[in-house]
This record gives C-alpha cells, structure tokens and sequence, in this order.
C-alpha cells in the first residue's frame, strides 16, 4: 500500500525492530568502527557507501535521516551535509571540470551566484545567468560543454516560478543534468522527480529542522547521480553531525502539520498586505494574480510562508529601519522556515545580471512563522505607523 506523505514522515527512517524498541533512531556519535576480523574490514570496504565503516561516510542516525528526506523527496538516495550551501557546492563539483560551462538561474540564492563567481571560476569553470523565465528556451543557451542547468523554485528573493518540466526536458535533449534548489517547498510541496529533476537540493536547515538550531543540507539524487554526489561529498570532507541529524529527522515529524500552518498564516500576511497603501505588490506565487500563479497551481500542491513585498518609492533608509527595528514579534536574521516570524530588507535589483529588476521601491522578506496571525498583523499596523511617521 502506497501511504500519504504525512504518514511516511511519522515512520520513515524509523527501524524500532532495530533499537530496542525505541521509536526515534538514537544519535551515533562515532568516528571509529571496529571490525571483529580481516574479512569483515574487507567486506565493509568494499560497501562503504551501504555500510557503518567510518564516522564520516555516515552512521545509523544520518543513515535513518537521509532515508526519511529521500522518502519525502520520492528519489533514489540522500546525501546529508553540515549546511545547504555545502550541499549545492558539493553537487556543482560531483559533475564539474576546468572547461565546463554551467547555466544558473538569474534568480538563485546568492552564495550560489558567489561560489560560482569565484570559486568555479577560479578552477575554469564557466557560468551563464539566464532568466528565470526562460522555459524550454534554455535550449539556445545550452553549449556543447554545458554540463549543469540549476533550478531555483521559486526564486528565494524574488519568488518567481520557473517551468521546471520544460526546462529539464531541454537540458536533458542536450545531454545535461538538471540540479534544483528545492528548500522552498521543502520537497513537500513540489516533487522534483516528478518533473525531471536529476538532484534535488535543500537547506534543511530551514523547514526540514524547523526549529532555527542546527545547520544541514541535503541532495536527494536519481541513482545514476547518487554515487557521483557521494563519493564527491566524500572526497571533499563533508561530513553532517550525528545530533543535527537527528534533529533533522525529529522536524520532519512535523513537517506537514508546520508547513501548513506557514502557508495558512503566509497567505493572510499576503492578503493583508496586498490592501496596504504603501505596498506596490506581493511577491507570493500563490497569490491569484501572480506572474507566475498559473505554473505554481501546475506544479505545486500548496505554498511555505515565505514570501516577499516591494514597497512604494518614497521611504527613505532612516523610515524603513524605523519600520523595522520596532518590531515586537518580526525579528531580524538570516535564514527562514523556524518557528519564529522574520523579516529582512532586500534589494535584488543589486545581483541581477540576466534580467533586469523592474522595481524602484525597497524590498522586503518575510517568513511567517507559528505565531498567532492576527498579532504578526498587529505588528505590521505599528511598523507601517513607524515607515509612516518617520522623516
């Protein structure tokens, strides 16, 4: 019998049969393994990637993890990292070389947009930035060394939805791997195997630990990319704690019950603040409406709380900071998907190379934590008072 998701994330990764009984998966912590013989050494060599053989290729507890985030994502297998931008880097480079050219979204997280600036260019590495509405003309971008198409969806400052299906169908035509940033929906929401994706990415960090306390990427691969991104993870060191693991696998419980408490609370703040006078337009794909409402109810069964707002031109920096350093409940910090409300200033007109930012107004982000919805309401009305009365 095929499950929900809701019911998988109660029981994936569990083995109790395996641990006395014990609901949760206890936390491993090791780096040494004993082997009782010569032979079993040479056995466990020879499975390192399936077996306990050393600390850092993964104990029970990172093992119980990567299987539940493969579980939700519907892939082959996951490799856990100790942040999301270790896991982005560490897929780059399980399929890039000097002289390969790799095509980014115009809209990704920007460490990404930076590691490839530096990083891979350092190391002969090209990248091209194309609009995030591209589609299926990524195919006329597409060079015969062009090895990598990197999906973001939607876009973390800009909240646009690419064609996912469209664009995985061309790179595949040409022979490329399809890479996605997938944190937005937290594999929950969007299925990226579903649509062609070859790796998907997360900063589990954020929905998947859900509580602002620990720092883990993941990659959930096809097979045919699994070992590649393994062995990379491998080679380069990368190795995700036992406890952030686990706290990990202990959010993901909770997944679904959180995510949609976000979307619920999210859309309120959206609708809310769509009606405000000094706001020039929401940055929410759910919203009807949106750019790209039509490709988000395509693909996507439902929406986390991240969303963004451009205000009006006017406010000057002395107004806005007194928007927001009055906040009692908004905070202001890096990061997204915990339990607490933030909001950030933005300006992604600053990054953009491909495609032109259309917005003169400042930005802002917003991630709509547990919080009860009418008092992030409340404390909205007080900081568009202080924007208001400021000079």
């Amino acid at each position: 019998m095929t499950h929900k998701t809701d019911t998988r994330l109660s029981h994936a990764g569990n083995k109790p049969e395996a641990n006395f009984g014990i609901v949760n998966p206890p936390v491993y912590h090791a780096s040494t393994i004993l082997f009782p013989t010569v032979a079993a050494m040479e056995e466990g060599s020879k499975n390192k990637l399936d077996s306990v053989y050393y600390g850092r290729f993964g104990t029970p507890t990172t093992h119980a993890f990567e299987e539940a985030v493969a579980e939700l994502e519907g892939g082959y297998r996951c490799v856990s990292y100790p942040s999301g931008l270790a896991a982005v880097t560490g897929v780059l480079l399980a399929f890039l070389k000097a002289g390969d050219h790799i095509l980014m979204v115009d809209s990704v997280y920007f460490p990404t947009r930076k590691f490839c600036d530096g990083f891979l260019k350092r190391f002969g590495v090209k990248t091209t930035y194309y609009d995030p509405m591209v589609g299926a003309g990524i195919a006329e971008l597409i060079r015969p060394e062009t090895k990598i198409v990197f999906v973001e969806s939607p876009g973390s400052l800009t909240f646009e939805v690419q064609d996912i299906p469209a664009i995985t169908e061309a790179a595949h035509d040409k022979g490329c791997i399809v890479v996605m940033d997938n944190t937005w929906s937290a594999g929950y929401f969007f299925k990226p195997f579903e649509h062609g994706v070859d790796v998907s990415v997360q900063a589990a960090t954020k929905f998947l630990v859900g509580h602002s306390d620990a720092m883990l990427g993941t990659a959930v691969c096809t097979k045919e990319t699994f070992e590649p991104v393994k062995w990379t993870a491998l080679d380069l060191g990368y190795c995700a704690g036992p406890d952030d693991c686990y706290l990990g696998l202990r959010g993901m419980r909770t997944l679904g019950t959180r995510l949609r408490r976000h979307q619920k609370s999210g859309m309120r703040l959206a609708e809310w603040l769509a009606g405000r006078p000094e706001v020039a337009r929401v940055m929410h794909p759910a919203m009807p409406g949106a750019a790209t409402h039509d490709l988000w109810k395509r693909d996507f069964t439902g929406a986390c709380g991240l969303f963004g707002v451009v205000l009006k031109e006017g406010p000057s920096k002395k107004a806005l900071a007194a928007m927001l350093d009055g906040f009692e409940i908004f905070g202001m910090g890096f990061s997204w998907g915990g339990y607490e409300s933030l909001m950030i200033p933005t300006d992604p007109g600053h990054i953009r190379t491909a495609s032109s930012w259309p917005d003169k107004g400042p930005c802002l982000r917003i991630h709509t934590g547990l919080e009860d919805v009418d008092d992030l309401i409340d404390d909205l009305k007080g900081g568009f008072e202080r924007l208001n009365s400021s000079d």
